[in-house]
């Protein structure tokens, strides 16, 4: 491939020049690596070969081997043909993943991973609004620091107020306060992973709004840092994102509280619960138990009733927690299956030699 720069309309900074270029070469690493680069895709077709070539573009003169792996998340609009071609333009270091059918962006990223051969997995958006050339740095922070995980800080969003930053806003400070993690822009999806800590963790349904808070069950939060990075206003394609996304980040806020607290231990969540219905229930039951021996008629009082269903209610949420538990061990003793499902072709363990399809 041609170490020239490859200029990409909306992206001013993404090496327009070789002095950019060996800038983004001295902001690399120094620990040697390899990198893989993970982009979800879904009808976007404008950006398929502009995300290519900016890519190509930030990373020319990356000094360690490097591979992009393009994830065609079932586009109808004829993404995955047009990433297609210039991937075969590119060279054997860009490679195209094509889903069944649309998974969602979770699971697409997830496929990217599986497939993914490096040591550092960096992801970000297909829409063109992340900017690569801020990869590198990030890298170097990542290795050098000895971090899981360097999330970008959308700083200076170019994004509508009312539909995109305004619910984002009000989203993070609900994410901090329920997960602890002290991020200021969880929804970026520039990031960049150790891949070993990255693959202890499967992402299914909406997960990817939430994987600094699904990495903290398997690594400190220490070990994860938060770095400024370049927003671009979308240039090309519809955004996929609406008012509609704020309902479901507080569906998925509930299932992030309760894995990290009690992801390993879903006995004490159910268990403690019943287990206060069960002592309510069953207190008022006794209190209706000494009022009938004292002779009095107990049988027309509501009391006897919400006790009754008190204790039901609470045996079987004791029942659940057991459930729960051997569930959980189920989990965490078999293989977990992949929430998606990829062409024959696209096989993320197809036979691909180690030292081939990498760039440098």
């Amino acid at each position: 491939m041609s170490s020239v720069s490859v200029p990409v309309a909306g992206l001013p900074d993404a090496g327009a020049d070789d002095a950019a270029a060996a800038a983004v070469a001295g902001e690399a690493a120094s620990q040697p690596h390899r990198l893989s680069v993970v982009v979800p895709m879904y009808n976007e077709v404008e950006n398929a070969a502009p995300l290519i070539d900016s890519v190509q573009a930030a990373l020319a003169r990356y000094p360690w081997p490097w591979e992009l792996i393009v994830v065609d998340d079932g586009s109808t609009d004829g993404t995955g043909q047009a990433l297609d071609r210039r991937a075969r333009q590119a060279g054997a270091h860009v490679r195209v993943l094509h889903l069944a059918r649309n998974f969602r962006q979770t699971a697409a990223m997830q496929a990217g991973i599986d497939a993914a051969r490096g040591d550092v997995v960096a992801t970000l958006d297909g829409d063109l609004q992340n900017d690569p050339v801020d990869i590198p740095r990030m890298v170097a922070r990542l290795l050098d620091e000895d971090l899981d995980l360097v999330a970008g800080w959308r700083r200076e969003r170019e994004d509508a107020l009312l539909l995109r930053r305004l619910p984002s806003l009000l989203a993070n400070r609900l994410i901090r306060k329920v997960s602890g993690l002290q991020f200021q822009d969880l929804g970026c999806s520039l990031k960049v992973f150790r891949a070993r800590v990255l693959r202890q963790v499967r992402l299914y349904g909406e997960m990817h709004r939430f994987i600094p808070a699904w990495l903290a069950t398997v690594t400190s939060p220490a070990r994860m840092a938060e770095e400024p990075v370049r927003h671009h206003a979308r240039q090309a394609g519809r955004s996929k994102y609406g008012l509609g996304r704020s309902f479901r980040v507080l569906i998925d806020l509930l299932a992030v509280h309760f894995f990290l607290r009690f992801g390993t231990r879903p006995g004490h969540f159910f268990g403690g619960i019943g287990l206060a219905l069960s002592l309510v229930g069953g207190a008022m039951l006794a209190y209706l138990g000494v009022l009938k021996a004292m002779g009095q008629s107990i049988g027309n009082r509501p009391m006897l009733s919400l006790g009754f269903f008190l204790v039901l209610g609470g045996v079987q949420l004791l029942t659940t927690g057991v459930l729960a538990e051997l569930v959980m061990r189920v989990y965490y003793d078999v293989g977990r299956a992949r929430p998606y499902r990829l062409r024959d072709a696209d096989r993320p363990d197809a036979d691909i030699a180690s030292d081939a399809g990498w760039h440098g």
